[in-house]
C-alpha cells in the first residue's frame, strides 16, 4: 500500500510540475515528449488524472495510525474518546 501511495504522489507531482510549466511558460512537457494529444500522451494524462482522484480520495480515507482505511476499528475508537 505504501508503494501505491508513493506512485500516486509521484504522478501528482509530475502533473503539478507539468501544469506549472504550462502556466508560467506555456510549455507542455508531456505534449513535447510524446506528441500533441497522441495516444501515449493521452494515456499519460489519464493516468495522472486518475492518480489525482485517488490522491484526493486518500486524503479522506486513510487511517494515519495503521493505514488500514476509514472504517477501521482503531479510527472509530479514537473518534469516540
Amino acid at each position: 500500500m505504501r508503494v501505491l501511495r508513493f506512485i500516486i504522489l509521484l504522478l501528482m507531482v509530475i502533473g503539478a510540475l507539468n501544469w506549472g510549466l504550462y502556466g508560467f511558460f506555456q510549455y507542455d512537457l508531456v505534449a513535447d515528449l510524446f506528441g500533441d494529444m497522441s495516444r501515449t500522451s493521452r494515456i499519460i494524462y489519464d493516468v495522472i488524472g486518475i492518480a489525482g482522484v485517488l490522491g484526493i480520495v486518500g486524503l479522506f480515507c486513510s487511517c494515519r495510525s495503521c493505514n488500514c482505511g476509514p472504517n477501521c476499528s482503531c479510527c472509530t475508537k479514537n473518534k469516540r474518546k
